[in-house]
C-alpha cells in the first residue's frame, strides 16, 4: 500500500531524515516511534502531502505523493499532533466545515457526519460548542474530521497525548475498527505500549535515521534476551549473585542464558541473605527496552 524509498529532509543545516525506507502492507497498522526531534512528524507530513520539498520517493497505492498529489491526498486522513478545530463552533459544525474541505456536501455529508459522530462517541454532544469539550473529546473530534471522506490511509500523529483513559480506549477502538474495515493505519506515539498493542509492524527512528523496522513479533523476537526481573525494598545489586544486571524502574533486570537455573540461584542467594523480593519473575523485553538498548536514550529525551 505504501512504499517509502530513501526519503531525506533537511531544515537548513538540520538533517531531519536521512535515507529512510520502509514498506507498509494494505490493511495493517504501522507504528512509528522515536524520541522528540527524531523525525516522526516530518515523515507524517511528507506522507500526508503537507511537505513536498524532500528527497526520495513515496508511493501510495501505486501513486506518487509528489507527482499525483491531489489523488493521493484523497486517499489520506491526516490527524496532526496539534488539535485543529474551530472551538467557537459546535462539533457538528466543525464536521460540516471539514467535510466541505473534502468536497462533501448535502445528504452524503450529513450521512457521514452521523456515522462519524457515533464512531467517535460524540453523537450526544453534536450541538455543543467545542469550547465545552475536554481534551480527550477534542482529540476524538479531531480524528472524526479526518475520517469523513472514508480515507483508505489514516495518519495519526500522537493521537493520545494528554487525554483521559476513556478517550484513549475510545481511540484504540477506532483504530481497530478502521483496521477491520481495511484501512491502513500509520500510528506515531511516545507511548511504546500503545504501539506494541495496536500495531502489526513498527519502525524505530532516532536522529532522522531508521534504526529498526519489521513486523512487531519479529522485532521483539530479534532483540529478545532471556532475563529476570527482581524488585524488593531491601534488594540491591550486590544481592544478585554476581549476575549481569541493570536497573529498571524500582528493580533490576538480570540477564542470563539459563533463566530457570538463574531463578533458582537467586532464590538461594536471597534465602542466604534473608532478603524478601516482592517481585521475582521471568521478563519478556518490550519495545521500549529494545529502543533503549539500540540508542541508549530514553524515549522522551531530546
Amino acid at each position: 500500500m505504501i512504499d517509502v524509498m530513501k526519503v531525506s529532509k533537511s531544515y537548513g543545516q538540520l538533517e531531519a531524515l536521512a535515507d529512510v525506507s520502509f514498506h507498509i502492507p494494505k490493511g495493517t497498522s504501522f507504528g512509528l516511534v522515536g524520541p522528540n526531534g527524531a523525525g516522526k512528524s516530518t515523515i507524517m507530513k511528507i506522507l500526508s502531502g503537507v511537505l513536498l520539498d524532500f528527497d526520495g520517493e513515496i508511493v501510495i497505492n501505486n501513486q506518487s505523493v509528489t507527482k499525483e498529489r491531489l489523488n493521493t491526498k484523497k486517499l489520506i486522513g491526516y490527524i496532526p499532533q496539534e488539535v485543529c478545530l474551530e472551538e467557537t463552533l459546535t462539533a457538528k459544525d466543525n464536521l460540516i466545515l471539514f467535510g466541505n474541505l473534502y468536497g462533501l456536501s448535502g445528504k452524503q455529508l450529513h450521512h457521514r457526519i452521523e456515522i462519524v459522530l457515533k464512531q467517535i462517541g460524540l453523537h450526544e454532544r453534536a450541538k455543543d460548542k467545542v469550547t465545552t469539550f475536554s481534551g480527550g473529546m477534542k482529540r476524538r473530534l479531531n480524528i472524526g474530521c479526518a475520517l469523513l471522506h472514508e480515507p483508505t490511509v489514516v495518519v495519526m500523529d500522537e493521537p493520545t497525548v494528554g487525554i483521559d483513559p476513556q478517550s484513549r480506549n475510545s481511540i484504540f477502538s477506532i483504530v481497530n475498527q478502521l483496521k477491520e474495515s481495511g484501512s491502513t493505519i500509520i500510528y506515531s506515539s511516545h507511548y511504546m505500549e500503545e504501539v506494541e498493542q495496536l500495531c502489526d509492524s513498527v519502525a524505530l527512528i532516532d536522529k532522522g535515521t531508521l534504526i529498526e523496522f519489521g513486523r512487531m513479533a519479529e522485532v521483539l523476537e530479534r532483540h529478545s534476551k532471556p532475563c529476570i526481573f527482581v524488585a524488593g525494598d531491601d534488594i540491591s545489586k550486590d544481592d544478585l549473585a554476581g549476575m549481569e544486571a541493570e536497573e529498571k524502574g524500582n528493580g533490576y533486570l538480570v540477564y542470563t542464558d539459563q533463566p530457570l537455573f538463574s531463578l533458582e540461584k537467586l532464590i538461594k542467594e536471597f534465602n542466604t541473605r534473608e532478603k524478601q523480593p516482592h517481585r521475582l519473575e521471568l521478563y519478556q523485553p518490550k519495545l521500549e527496552d529494545i529502543f533503549f538498548n539500540l540508542t541508549g536514550t530514553q524515549l522522551r529525551d531530546q
